[in-house]
This record gives structure tokens, sequence and C-alpha cells, in this order.
């Protein structure tokens, strides 16, 4: 592909007119502009897509996961590059195509277990576990591709039909003995409906070094075009299609950008990154914030896992969610006391400054934060949005750290900065000078405190 140039955004001010017409000599200057916005457009429709199809490349290409294999993240830099990770519970998941595999059996064994499946555009189609159909007491979960039929003896099995030909299976383990959690993990086995597949291998990142987080500059395009040639196309997406096509992304046919392409590409997913930043990190959805006192915001703003809105499909909620998130699962709008999550972010000091890694802060946490099993603060790299890459190889605090320190009241200070506190480190978290950062404050099993917004949790200020 040939090396971009020097590129300015064309501007349709400077175009000359013939008349009522353009002149012939500047259409160039008008048909650059008018790809360079597809192109930014495309790039906010894509990012649930592109961001699963990178995870599934680095399962590939870094782990030497295939479509019947599992990958159990574990430790902390297991989880170095999964957008927003929980620090607290283990992933074990997988990317599989099923034009590869066909129809396709996953057999659970009894267990605590949450989990469930979901396409490329991160839309949950089936739960297994103690919410799903099986409720913990394991079974063989039957995945059928997109307008496949059900076979003779549908009723062996918990049956799911997939909404797209790639797919993610991933679950957690609710265990809390460690031994337990892992010989459940090994009994899980993924296998096609007909012939015979190799065994289920349980595979570990093994401190390998990847990134799940959307490619930049063309690479971001590259990634689109190749999961597009092995996914089947959405009635509601035929016109984003049309773009693409327009920017050299067509099904069946070899992504090769001439120059002109590669730089208005280039330029694009940069432009995309930046709106895609102030979408996320500056909400600008109506009751999108928690409390109109705090800069909490409520960090899912996506009502549903097909989607859609009544009147429209929710296309920059959704971007903005899969920028700073991986998947979506009903359980995180929980609107039922003591069951689910909920997800609280925020992205900026009490002054309404970006946080800074070389800045020390604090966070007040009041006593009895609603939660039935257990909250945390995390804190994640603005640039990757995943867990911060710090020396203490920590990036979250919660209520299941014994060595938590609380005060007389039971509330919690949460500290920080690039060095500890003079509290020391107990309760602190260490940032990285020169690196922005952003924190999600996690409540499991929400109490209604937390939905009716009378529990006040306190906003990160410079101490």
């Amino acid at each position: 592909m040939s090396p971009a140039r020097t590129w300015t955004l064309p501007d349709l001010a400077q175009v000359r007119m013939d008349g009522e017409l353009p002149s012939r000599a500047d259409l160039p200057t008008i048909f650059d502009q008018l790809d360079y916005q597809l192109a930014c457009q495309a790039y906010l429709w894509a990012l649930p897509l592109v961001s699963y199809a990178q995870w599934q490349n680095q399962h590939r290409k870094v782990f030497g996961a295939n479509d019947f294999d599992l990958v159990h993240y574990v430790t902390y830099r297991d989880r170095l590059g999964l957008i927003t990770a929980n620090a607290t519970t283990p992933y074990i998941l997988n990317f599989i195509d099923l034009g590869n595999t066909g129809p396709l059996v996953i057999e659970v064994p009894p267990g605590h277990t949450a989990g469930g499946f979901s396409d490329f555009w991160q839309r949950e189609f089936g739960i297994l576990g103690e919410m799903g159909p099986d409720q913990g007491r394991g079974g063989q979960h039957l995945i059928l591709p997109p307008g496949h039929p059900p076979p003779a003896d549908a009723d062996a099995y918990f049956v799911h039909h997939a909404t797209g030909m790639n797919i993610m299976f991933g679950f957690r383990t609710l265990d809390p003995d460690p031994e337990r959690a892992r010989a459940l993990v090994e009994q899980v086995r993924v296998r096609p409906m007909a012939g015979q597949a190799p065994p289920t291998r349980l595979i570990s990142p093994a401190g390998r070094t990847w990134s799940g987080d959307q490619p930049r500059g063309l690479d971001y395009w590259i990634r689109l075009h190749d999961i597009y040639q092995h996914e089947i196309v959405d009635e509601r997406d035929r016109f984003y299609l049309a773009m693409l096509r327009q920017l050299g992304i067509e099904k069946g046919t070899p992504f090769r950008p001439d120059e002109r392409l590669t730089t208005i590409l280039t330029a694009a997913s940069a432009s995309g990154e930046l709106m895609a930043q102030a979408n996320t990190f500056a909400k600008r959805f109506p009751g999108a914030k928690y409390r109109s006192d705090r800069t909490w915001d409520l960090a899912v703003q996506i009502e549903h896992s097909d989607q859609r809105g009544q009147y429209e499909d929710q296309l920059l909620e959704r971007a903005s969610w899969f920028y700073e998130a991986v998947s979506f699962s009903e359980a995180m709008k929980s609107t039922i006391p003591g069951v689910g999550q909920a997800y609280l972010s925020t992205y900026t000091d009490a002054d309404g400054n970006w946080l800074d890694g070389g800045a020390a802060y604090v966070l007040h946490i009041p006593a009895d934060p609603p939660a039935t099993l257990f909250w945390s603060v995390t804190v994640y790299d603005a640039s990757t949005r995943c867990l911060i890459d710090n020396e203490q190889q920590r990036g979250d605090r919660g209520s299941r750290d014994t060595e938590l320190v609380a005060r007389e009241d039971g509330s919690v200070d949460v500290y920080f900065g690039p060095t500890p506190p003079p509290a020391g480190e107990t309760n602190w978290i260490q940032t990285i000078p020169g690196k922005h950062w952003f924190s999600y404050f996690r409540l499991y099993g929400p109490l209604e405190s937390y939905f009716d917004r009378s529990w006040k949790l306190g906003d990160i200020t410079r101490s």
C-alpha cells in the first residue's frame, strides 16, 4: 500500500464556483471531503465490530487459540490488554467463527457460573449459568448459525440462535474457591454438533503482550475489511455498507486503497477516535449523569442488548460504550435491587479537569455502599482504556480487600497518584505521570439507595 502523504482537511468554503455550480477543477476537493466524512461516520459505526475482531485476532495470532479453545484470564497481567476489565474476577472466553464450525455445542458442568453469547456487534443472544435456562445445573448449549434450522433432537439442548456468523462465548466462575473454580472451567467443552473436534484446550495468556483495543490508522480499516468478509449483513446496516464500498471495503474484494484513499482513511481514523473520545469521556446523552451534583456518569448508555431505541437504533450510545468497554448484558443495566451490576464512570476531577497521572487525588466513599456482594473502584489508562500498567500491578481497590482501611464511621478514602500518600499504600492506586486516566465504580448487587440515588459517592478531588 502507498505511504500516506501530508494531507489537510479540504475546506469547502474555498471551493470556487462556476455560476451556481462548483468549478469542475475543484470537484476533487469536494469528493475528498465527502469520503473523509463517510469514513469518520463509518469509524464510529464499526467500533464494536472492530473491537471484537481485534480481540479474535489476538486470540489466534498471539495465543494460538482455535475455534474450540478457551482462553483463561486470571492474573492482572493477563488482563492488561482487555478494555475496562474487571480486576477482581477471572474471564474465560473465546471468539468463534460459525462459518468454520457449523452448529456448535458447548457443554457446561453444574456449578456457579455466569456467562453467555454475543455476536460481533456485541449484542447478547443467549445466557448460560445461574442466570440462564440451565440455572447453574449445567447442560449442553447448542449455537445455531443465522438461518440454520434446529436439529430433530433439539430438545436435548438449550438452543440459541446466533445473530452473526462470528460469536463470543464467555463466562465467569462465581465460586470463591479458586481450586473448585478451576476444576469447573476444565470441564467445559466446545465441539461441533456433527463431526470431531480437537480437545478443548484451556490457554493462558502467560504474560504475553497483547492488545484488545481498536487498532489505529489504516490498521483499523484492514481489521474492518477482514471481519466483513466473514460476517452476514444486517438490513439496518446497508447504508453503512454503501459507505464502506466508497472507501474500498467490499465483500469479496481485496482491500487495496490507493495513496489518496490511504491518506483519507488514516486521517479519518484519527478524527474518528477524537469523536469517540469526546462521545465517551464527555457524555452528552440525556440523563447520563448519575447525580447532577457529581461528576459520575452512568457508564452504560445502551438500553437493551439489541441496541434499539423506540424510534432509532442507539448509534452514539453504542459507540460510547464500545469505545471504552467490551461486551454488554442486560445484567449491567439492572433495575432490581440486589440483582446484577451497576457501573459508574468518571473522567474528570471535581473541578472538571481530566484526571492527571502526575497529580494526587482522593475519593471519599461514604459508609455502606449499596452493594449486596461487593464494590470496587478501578483505574484505566485513557489511551488504551485498559487496566493501568503501573509498577504496583494493581489498578483497583474494593470491599473484598481484607487490608482496606476504613474510617471509624465506616467510610473509606481511596488515594490516587504516582507516589504513596501520607496515609500509606493500603488504600492507594498508583497512577503514571504523563498519562491521563479514568475510573469505574462498580456495585455488584446494587441496592435501593443506588437506584433512588440517595447514596452520594464523592468526586475524585485533588489532594
